[in-house]
């Protein structure tokens, strides 16, 4: 069975388990959605995602589903205390897509309630899951390969700015896979003969206080981590870089629509979908212990061409040819 077959029959009939049972007989289940943004549109939009992978399914919000939507905006020292109002509720299921502090504090928080995570890093080296092909636990979900994209990344942004030495990395330290970010830029940056200048950030103001940093460092480029907050404050980003004609590269093509110069990942939108996707074949009885972690397949490199042209940078026509989509 290939992966999409195996993806399209969580839409169809599975095994009645006690969960789906409850679900038709006594109320809507309850699935919690978790997310380290602010949840205005910047969110949102990957929410929609969400909700319709739970639709291919059969599951629509308000109708035979109720979510809950609880957004972080990068206090992720709440979610110990969020876990532990979810568990003693007993909510069916904890969807915490493109987030792993809230994957791990939930695995850390019950053995029972289904998890289902989409995470950048290696969900076993993280904990979240005993195996990728058999989770054999209560989580599973989409590896969308943040992490391992980094030497890609690093690369296309040095061969558009080649004269970039010393290159910013800026990371969220709260973030569970901060310093797995600093290693796979680090260990990219050697390979590549740039040197790394790492600063930090966790709130709207120190975004602010990083970019006066970096002026002051004098950085050639910058390279911003993976992050449900970042991501939630990605206009803040494209203001600030535009502001002090920094070169920036970003993770997701989200960046790029408002203005950021390039990016290179998996795409998001894609992996909440199949998050939504999963999370219906569990309200449906499958079992997060029966379903292997799937790997994101859709890759995606954006070049915004205003913004290169306003930083005084010429694009290579081999960069303009590997882009899958250019911003003129």
């Amino acid at each position: 069975m290939n992966r999409r077959e195996f993806i399209a029959g969580l839409g169809g009939a599975a095994v009645v388990s006690p969960l789906a049972v409850r679900a038709q007989q006594l109320a809507k289940p309850v699935v919690a959605f978790i997310n380290g943004g602010i949840g205005i549109a910047e969110d949102t939009r990957n929410a929609a995602a969400f909700r319709k992978g739970m639709s291919e399914t059969g599951y629509v919000d308000g109708q035979n589903v109720s979510i809950e939507y609880h957004w972080m905006a990068g206090q992720y020292d709440r979610l110990p205390a969020l876990m532990t109002d979810l568990v003693k509720r007993r909510v069916d299921l904890i969807a915490t897509p493109g987030f792993p502090d809230a994957a791990l504090a939930a695995k850390a928080a019950t053995e029972t309630i289904p998890i289902i995570f989409g995470v950048g890093d290696d969900p076993v080296k993280l904990g979240l899951v005993a195996d990728l092909a058999r989770p054999n636990g209560n989580a599973t979900g989409i590896n969308f390969f943040s992490q391992e994209v980094t030497t890609k990344r690093l690369g296309l942004l040095h061969e558009l700015v080649p004269n970039a030495s010393r290159v910013a990395v800026l990371v969220n330290p709260t973030a569970a896979t901060a310093q797995a970010t600093l290693k796979s830029v680090r260990d990219a940056a050697r390979a590549l003969g740039l040197e790394i200048a790492v600063f930090s950030a966790s709130t709207a103001s120190e975004i602010d206080a990083a970019f006066a940093a970096l002026a002051r460092e004098r950085a050639d480029a910058l390279f911003v981590a993976g992050d449900g907050f970042f991501y939630s404050r990605r206009v803040q980003f494209a203001t600030l870089a535009a502001r002090d004609r920094l070169p920036t590269s970003y993770v997701s093509r989200e960046y790029v629509e408002v203005g950021g110069l390039m990016n290179y990942g998996t795409s998001l939108t894609d992996m909440f979908r199949q998050v939504g996707v999963y999370t219906g074949g569990i309200l449906k009885g499958a079992k997060p212990a029966d379903l292997p972690v799937l790997q994101s397949t859709k890759f995606e490199f954006l070049i915004n061409l205003q913004t290169a042209k306003a930083l005084g940078l010429t694009v290579p026509p081999t960069l303009l040819a590997l882009a899958d989509e250019v911003i003129e």
